[in-house]
């Protein structure tokens, strides 16, 4: 059972991004041969804390050519250095598709991609920089694991964990500052998947900042006698298929909720696993086949249907076609 934050830290907000730079630093202190290639971010992918630490020889940046930085990682690692990229979600997965398929996935070597401001809690800087296919792209690699945490202290946990797994691994950290769910010291693990509230009614998978929206939406449930479990499926790329399904055996209907597109995320890994072992109604709360918008980040969430108030009301639908 994983360690959940305290009482009395759980409304701190922390940048998942923020732990970015912080942990490599903490990784090189280690003796990890970490190196970080950026793509002319280093101050907001905070990978500059890791010049800032006294390693500034591991910190290379490549410029505005993300398709080149992934290539210098590359490279980097094949020297025996574990290679982590930066910059924004949106050009550090969909601007250098081709060369984390081709140079880093089909070779699998020890190259971490790990974008910041990912989803529309990029806010203001609008649909152009609202990365909301990554998911989809990235788990459809093969040989390419993906992570999503939810809050700082998992996104140290996921940069720890993807240092220490051989070959290509993806973390998606967000701009937004976001409550604490986790202990400072939480492990987590690729491939788990973690309850954090017990129910019998219906179950919310959820990752990324939708966690805090998921454990919102079960609390107005509660209120309305709706007993609801909560899963973080924060590790997407390989899915635990035996805690999301003994919780859909359990509960007989679920809400899959992600800051993501519905197609091709978290939802349809779990529309997947569903099919093949766990038949019950599904609904799916993401942002529906657009791009993002200029806006404030609480504003986008009900804007686009992904806040607290929008899972209850899938939970609601999801639990009368249980019914049926």
């Amino acid at each position: 059972m994983v360690k959940l934050a305290s009482a009395d830290v759980a409304d701190q907000k922390k940048a998942t991004r923020a732990a970015l730079g912080a942990t490599l630093a903490e990784l090189a202190d280690e003796g990890v041969p970490v190196v970080a290639v950026d793509a002319d971010l280093t101050g907001s992918t905070t990978m500059k804390k890791l010049a800032d630490a006294g390693y500034a020889d591991r910190l290379f940046n490549c410029g505005i050519a993300e398709q080149n930085m992934v290539d210098v990682a590359a490279g980097l690692s094949l020297a025996g250095n574990v290679a982590f990229t930066g910059s924004f979600a949106v050009f550090g997965t969909g601007r250098a598709y081709d060369q984390i398929r081709n140079t880093v996935c089909y070779s699998n070597l020890n190259v971490k991609i790990t974008p910041t401001h990912a989803g529309i809690s990029v806010g203001p800087d609008g649909g152009s920089h609202q990365m909301l296919e990554d998911v989809a792209l990235m788990r459809g690699l093969p040989g390419m694991r993906v992570l999503v945490p939810a809050d700082y202290a998992a996104a140290r946990a996921a940069i720890k964990l993807a240092a220490a797994t051989p070959g290509p691994v993806y973390v998606r950290m967000g701009r937004a500052a976001v409550p604490c769910v986790y202990d400072d010291d939480v492990q987590l693990e690729i491939g788990a998947a973690y309850v954090l509230r017990e129910g019998t009614d219906a179950t919310i998978v959820a990752n990324g900042v939708e966690i805090r929206e998921a454990l919102a939406a079960a609390e107005q449930l509660a209120a309305e006698g709706v007993s609801v479990e909560v899963i973080d499926a924060f590790s997407v790329k390989p899915l635990d298929a035996d805690t999301i399904g003994a919780s859909l055996s359990k509960t007989g209907c679920a809400v899959v909720a992600e800051e993501h597109a519905t197609t091709g995320g978290l939802g349809s890994a779990v529309a997947e696993l569903a099919a093949a072992t766990a038949p019950v109604p599904l609904e799916f709360v993401g942002v529906r086949d657009r791009f993002g918008k200029s806006g404030e980040f609480e504003e986008l969430l009900a804007y686009f249907s992904i806040d607290a108030a929008s899972i209850v009301e899938a939970v609601k639908k999801a639990v009368a076609r249980k019914a049926l």
